[in-house]
């Protein structure tokens, strides 16, 4: 069984719905598992703190710096809840799926901590599409999607005192591991919409990471039209469980 945790924010419930239908449509089995803070506060996993500026920015408790979403800091507890055994996908919300996790899966290596798309990215832009704050820093993107090798010894370095204490910067960069732990994949999983260079086919991870067509002033995003099919598809399906959603759905819901 595969397991993936997806990230959750509310104001990107659309983008939820469609990355986990991407994934529940064209993988068979699969485990979907959402990480929303709410719950992972009332299960004592998760207790960092974070406070809004005037102009609605969340800033970060800790390291007094701004986030974009309830997901970027509770994506590394994939480790401990996985409970240390296995590997497990995490992937943001802000994903589009165009082909089976199985050949992402495939790609696993027991001797890396963690393996991802190794982007080098450096937005110019101080803004992302949402409105929020383009925060810059080492590894950006990296985090968004990664295969953890939960069993890994070095991740046991990644506790829950861990992600709720250490500043955001040491989390996104992999700071706990020596770079030969941290083995790359290919960019077609992690593709960035509005950043990526052009693939010569349709990549199989579409990351919209700036803004995606749930959001008003994104429409016209690369790959918003594959988005809006697979959402179409998915108000079609309306109350018909996919195949792989039937045994899954209390964990993915």
């Amino acid at each position: 069984m595969k397991t993936v945790f997806v990230g959750y924010d509310a104001r990107e419930h659309a983008a939820w719905e469609v990355c986990r239908d991407s994934i529940l449509r064209r993988t068979s089995d699969v485990q979907v598992r959402t990480l929303r803070q709410d719950t992972l506060r009332q299960g004592g996993f998760y207790n960092r703190e974070s406070f809004l500026t005037s102009s609605n920015q969340r800033i970060d408790a800790i390291d007094r710096k701004p986030f974009s979403t309830d997901f970027s800091f509770t994506r590394f507890l994939v480790a401990p809840l996985s409970l240390y055994e296995g590997w497990a996908l995490f992937c943001d919300c802000d994903f589009l799926f165009t082909a089976s996790l199985d050949g992402l899966f495939d790609l696993i290596e027991d001797r890396y901590a963690v393996m991802c798309v190794k982007h080098q990215h450096d937005p110019v832009e101080a803004i992302k599409m949402d409105g929020v704050l383009q925060t810059r820093y080492r590894r950006k993107n990296w985090s968004s999607l990664v295969l953890w090798n939960a069993a890994h010894p070095s991740n046991r370095h990644i506790s829950i005192e861990c992600v709720n204490r250490m500043p955001g910067t040491w989390l996104h960069a992999f700071e706990w591991l020596k770079d030969e732990e941290i083995g790359e994949i290919p960019l077609t999983w992690n593709w960035l919409s509005g950043f990526s260079e052009p693939l010569d086919e349709t990549p199989c991870g579409v990351h919209f990471t700036a803004g995606g067509p749930w959001f008003e002033n994104c429409q016209n995003v690369p790959y918003a039209d594959l988005w809006r099919a697979e959402r179409a598809s998915r108000r079609a399906l309306s109350g018909v469980s996919l195949p792989s959603e039937r045994l899954q759905i209390e964990k993915a819901a």
